[in-house]
């Protein structure tokens, strides 16, 4: 099954996601901020999607986060998410779904993209 990195600082909504993608099928991997995150994607080469939040502590937020994601591992799916901001632009080929989302349609959403299935 894909793997999913979720990136979220909130630890309680952080374990909601990731329980309900793991259910879904999804093997899930957590980072707290991006700094984590970028670690992980440049530790490992089996990431299909990140699921980002946008507001997090640390030397970026969420949409920086998604930059660097499109500029250095291109092949990787990106979904932004937030409850407070909605961003004017995201990068290319990713999706925005604001905060409160229901899990079902986080998993839909991933399932539009190429290999989530």
């Amino acid at each position: 099954m894909p793997v999913v990195l979720v990136v979220e600082d909130e630890t309680v909504i952080r374990e909601l996601v990731a329980e309900e993608l793991e259910v879904a099928g999804y093997t899930v991997v957590i980072a707290n901020d991006a700094d984590q995150a970028i670690a992980i994607l440049e530790a490992r080469q089996d990431i299909h999607l990140v699921f980002t939040d946008i507001n997090m502590p640390g030397s970026m937020d969420g949409l920086k986060l998604a930059a660097a994601v499109r500029d250095r591992w291109p092949p990787v799916h990106i979904i932004i998410t937030s409850g407070k901001i909605r961003p004017l632009e995201i990068p290319a080929n990713a999706l925005f779904i604001p905060k409160p989302y229901v899990g079902e349609n986080v998993i839909a959403a991933m399932r539009t993209f190429e290999n989530m299935n």
